[in-house]
């Protein structure tokens, strides 16, 4: 399996002002495609590996031969964890999710305010480079947890199904060091219909 750059739903500017049309550019075309370019090169001269999916890849990271299990994990997880941060945004995204999502998310969090303040708190602590997620675990709850690096819940046995980005080349050209308003700014730009189906898929 050779692994690909997903397309973008959207054009570079799409989701301005919140997100600037040159951030989506380089973060796009170089570093997600620079992870995808790095794991399908760890992966050469091991044709077992090249085809498993990418899921069945970092979920089963003591699997891999230990050469190339660093190389995996950084540049499997970047792979899959940029695949996702595209694909739940949306230019006007929605305020807030609905259905049976928003169900959950109330059973969870008591109610969606509380939810985001206690993601958007978790994202702005979370040190240095890593992610911020909403995820169902195996009990079908849904949980917030922040990852360093490119890990992932998924790579503990749990399902995404939101994610936010916070290492700096995610916002650093306009945002600077002020990671708090790229978080707050960020929250115009979900796509609460994917999320949903995503959260739909893996509940059945």
């Amino acid at each position: 399996m050779n692994h690909k750059l997903p397309p973008l739903n959207y054009e570079f500017n799409a989701l301005e002002p919140y997100m600037d049309a040159k951030t989506v550019e380089i973060h796009y075309s170089a570093h997600h495609q620079g992870y995808v370019n790095k794991l399908n090169a760890a992966l050469e001269g091991h044709p077992e590996l090249q085809e498993k999916s990418l899921k069945d890849l970092l979920k089963s990271l003591n699997d891999i031969p230990e050469d190339i299990r660093t190389a995996v994990r950084n540049n499997g997880g970047g792979t899959f964890n940029h695949n996702l941060y595209w694909k739940i945004m949306t230019p006007g995204g929605a305020k807030a999710p609905k259905n049976k999502l928003n169900e959950a998310i109330n059973s969870s969090f008591n109610n969606f305010d509380r939810f985001k303040k206690d993601f958007t708190e978790l994202a702005g602590a979370h040190f240095a480079s890593g992610w911020a997620w909403l995820y169902m675990n195996s009990e079908k709850n849904l949980k917030i947890s922040s990852t360093p690096n490119h890990d992932s819940p998924l790579m503990e046995g749990h399902t995404p199904l939101l994610v936010l980005d916070v290492w700096e080349h995610a916002y650093y050209l306009k945002y600077q060091n002020r990671r708090p308003e790229f978080i707050e700014n960020w929250w115009n730009l979900i796509n609460w219909d994917e999320v949903e189906k995503i959260y739909t898929e893996a509940c059945q």
